[in-house]
């Protein structure tokens, strides 16, 4: 059993970190090189495009949601820490386990659970910017809240795990 826990959190760990140092890195100079452009369209040619305009959102919200997992895989969330670095191990390990079943699993199947069939409908009905000259397919950033939300989820289920171990006495020695 163990064994199979340690293969399942070092999956998971392993997804968001590659997701996080890969795909978010990538998305990050993608999205600095759209802001660069907007700006020398802008300020230079004196012209924009509203493609260009919506895609520095989509962007941003694919990072900021895609790294979500990358964050938390690196202990980097919002929390208070004045309270947190100065408890011991374990008592961080008992607020993390009851963090991530009490609040973290809850909301992630909620976002996922109502999110899922949104995308599918926008899908569905080719869902397109409203503005012209947008973007063809508003699924593909909507798309984007329950993959976000699922490296979550999965984030939360290791970060579970590993302090379910640190409770029994064994914290368990895994690397992303």
């Amino acid at each position: 059993m163990r064994s199979w826990l340690i293969n399942i959190v070092r999956w998971i760990d392993r997804l968001n970190a590659w997701i996080g140092s890969t795909v978010v890195t990538a998305a990050v100079l993608l999205f600095i090189l759209v802001i660069f452009s907007n700006v020398v369209l802008r300020y230079v040619f004196n012209t924009s495009f509203v493609f260009l305009a919506e895609l520095e959102w989509h962007l941003f919200a694919f990072v900021f949601l895609a790294g979500a997992g990358f964050t938390l895989l690196h202990d980097r969330h919002v929390r208070v820490d004045i309270f947190y670095s100065q408890m011991r191990r374990r008592r961080q390990a008992w607020v993390n386990l009851i963090g991530v079943a009490c609040l973290l699993l809850p909301c992630c199947y909620l976002v996922l659970s109502t999110t899922i069939p949104w995308v599918v409908d926008a899908y569905k009905v080719g869902e397109t910017s409203l503005d012209p000259g947008g973007i063809p397919a508003r699924f593909v950033i909507k798309a984007a809240l329950p993959l976000g939300y699922l490296l979550m989820l999965l984030q939360g289920i290791s970060l579970g795990i590993k302090s379910a171990f640190v409770l029994a006495g064994s914290p368990l020695k895994t690397e992303a």
